[in-house]
């Protein structure tokens, strides 16, 4: 087992690496910018290194500043979190270059995934059903117009080195396709630095599901259940369950192995997870594989009494993986807070919390790195915590996350907890009616 381990990231997965580690009794050294200097992450680590200034690009983006200090404090391997650097599969190479161990999948395995339309060609020769769309990258508008055509309206046009919502749009109509692929381009361009696009048939009413992956290097890959995240805004989940409502055991047994010949398709080792869409009349087609550790991870540890990033620590150090009959047991919900204004369209609330109450009891975990006197830093993503409630049942663990949403204070700063409590109290969700609309029923009208 690894000694030294320095996390490449910041925000409540830094903190969440840094106790798994605590606990394993390996040595974390956190990394941060100027801009978070005082942050959480850094003050909990044993050894802490900054790395530049607030501009990711910077300082969590720019590759050799953590090279550097993973060098300098003789960190045997990196944890990247997600986003940032976490897909990056030139940072794998590297560090792979460097004798750092990379806790993650092989950068080949992250470069395959990571190309959505090639990793869709590889699931798709794996036996694995896929959404209809183009082949692979879309040339010209002629071109997505004849693929369009030919799979039928509404298509959503994707960017193929895309995660996040970015590089996504829907067109309804031939007038409106060109008009789609053209802003998808420019996005993913800016986005990820690759302007490919592919196009997939858009299913509308759709539900979200993903199963988590674990593969180790003795050739075992297992999968430790499906979690839902239908719940989104913009194309980023809001709120993740598990179990799925929408899943019979015999419709869950198939995807579990569709997700597991997805990721030996791909030759997945460590954390991933397999995305799907499960169409109205019960048919689920694969749609992407995520090749680090997920946002919503907790929900499963809290059904599964895994911990999926001392896990991930292990596989990385060459062990196996430690379990194979994981029985899922009971329900669990996450909501993610964000220091956005919901009735201000969204928008960003950076600033000092002047006073922070977070929840607690029976059932309850709060992700977080949030403290009173923390500022919320303008340059990165808005995720404040992540608000999880376990039960013995679905109806309990509504009630404890409604109730723990409510007690959730950042003065000072905005935040979306009261909406989620909403949301998680109404009716269509207590019917497990999910899906992407829900989420229009709580906003404002006049937005």
């Amino acid at each position: 087992m690894f000694k030294r381990v320095l996390i490449a990231n910041r925000g409540e997965i830094a903190v969440r690496v840094i106790r798994a580690c605590r606990e394993m009794g390996i040595t974390s050294i956190a990394v941060y910018s100027t801009a978070d200097k005082n942050s959480l992450h850094a003050l909990l680590a044993d050894e802490s290194i900054c790395i530049g200034p607030p501009e990711p690009s910077e300082s969590y983006l720019k590759i050799p500043n953590i090279i550097s200090a993973a060098e300098i404090t003789d960190a045997q391997a990196v944890h990247p979190g997600y986003g940032f650097l976490s897909e990056s599969a030139k940072f794998a190479s590297i560090c792979r270059d460097c004798h750092i161990t990379f806790i993650g999948p092989t950068p080949e395995a992250i470069s395959l995934s990571g190309d959505k339309s090639a990793c869709r060609q590889a699931v798709k020769a794996a036996g694995v059903p896929i959404v209809p769309g183009s082949e692979g990258i879309i040339k010209e508008p002629q071109h997505a117009l004849e693929v369009a055509q030919k799979i039928g309206f509404p298509v959503l046009v994707k960017a193929s080195a895309g995660g996040g919502g970015k590089g996504m749009r829907i067109a309804h109509t031939e007038a409106t396709l060109k008009n789609a692929v053209t802003l998808a381009t420019t996005e993913a361009q800016a986005a990820f630095g690759d302007s490919g696009v592919y196009l997939e048939k858009f299913l509308e009413g759709a539900r979200h599901i993903e199963f988590q992956i674990m593969g180790d290097s003795h050739g075992r890959v297992f999968t430790y259940g499906e979690r839902e995240c239908s719940i989104q805004r913009r194309h980023q989940k809001l709120i993740e369950e598990t179990p799925s409502t929408a899943l019979s055991n015999s419709l869950r047994a198939k995807m579990a192995k569709a997700a597991l010949r997805a990721a030996k398709g791909i030759g997945y080792t460590n954390a991933g997870t397999a995305e799907f869409l499960l169409a109205p009349d019960g048919q689920f087609f694969f749609i992407e594989f995520n090749a680090r550790i997920q946002v919503e991870h907790p929900v499963t540890e809290e059904v599964t009494s895994v911990d999926l990033v001392q896990e991930q620590l292990r596989v990385a150090a060459g062990e196996a993986l430690s379990s194979s009959s994981v029985r899922p047991e009971g329900a669990s919900i996450e909501a993610r807070v964000y220091a956005e204004d919901p009735e201000m369209n969204f928008r960003p609330s950076p600033g000092i919390i002047k006073r922070c109450h977070l929840p607690g009891g029976p059932g309850i975990r709060v992700d977080t790195h949030l403290f009173s006197g923390y500022e919320v830093p303008r340059y990165y993503d808005s995720l404040l915590a992540k608000v999880i409630a376990r039960g013995q049942t679905r109806d309990q663990a509504i009630e404890r996350l409604s109730g723990a949403l409510d007690e959730f204070v950042t003065e000072g700063v905005k935040n979306t907890a009261k909406l989620c409590a909403r949301i998680v109290r109404g009716d269509r969700f207590r019917r497990g009616d999910l899906g992407p609309d829900l989420l229009e029923e709580y906003l404002p009208s006049d937005r």
